[in-house]
């Protein structure tokens, strides 16, 4: 229903904010590294959004970059995963970290964060993976290396467009082939970060 707010910071709680659009003020729940990036800016403040409607409550999320908002959406999608969950898991590890986690099934790293169990932990990394995999199968009409597809497929989920991962990820394996999956993944977001700025 919104697609982005734009407008000026109202009030910022723990873990919202409130932005006036017009003389209306939207409260919109948000994660903590956003929250910190908000109070650094000035105005006006543009957030990604997503409304969710409940029997009880209807509930606002606001993501200052567009990635943020996808990962969300794929989270609330896993059996288990609700919207406060998902924002805790966007407040309590960074994204990159959250794609190795899930691609190395590191499940302790997952369990680290409050509301995540080792049930639920299993069942984001068997639920994400799955759709990373089938990302990944429309990148290339040449199957990349294991490691290397595993990597574009992180990088897809966390918001990437396709030709951004795959450029990205096949210039920093051009000249090392044997590198772990969480190594390309951290030297391509590297890169990817060199480009935006």
């Amino acid at each position: 229903m919104f697609a982005h707010i734009s407008g000026s910071v109202a009030s910022i709680g723990e873990g919202s904010v409130v932005i006036d659009v017009g003389g209306i003020g939207y409260l919109i729940r948000v994660s903590q590294p956003d929250l910190r990036e908000i109070r650094e800016m000035s105005n006006p403040v543009k957030l990604h959004t997503h409304l969710v409607v409940r029997e009880d409550a209807v509930s606002l999320y606001g993501f200052l970059h567009p990635g943020e908002r996808d990962l969300f959406l794929i989270l609330i999608n896993v059996s288990g995963i609700g919207p406060q969950i998902a924002l805790n898991i966007l407040s309590q590890i960074s994204l990159d970290q959250f794609a190795m986690a899930i691609i190395s099934e590191d499940e302790k790293m997952l369990t680290r964060i409050s509301g995540i169990g080792p049930k639920s932990a299993k069942r984001l990394i068997l639920e994400l993976k799955e759709t990373m995999k089938k990302r990944a199968g429309t990148l290339r009409k040449v199957a990349s290396p294991q490691p290397a597809s595993d990597a574009i497929s992180a990088l897809i989920t966390l918001g990437f467009s396709e030709r951004e991962a795959d450029e990205a990820v096949r210039s920093v394996t051009e000249s090392e082939e044997s590198q772990s999956v969480q190594v390309i993944i951290k030297a391509a977001l590297a890169r990817l970060r060199e480009r935006s700025e």
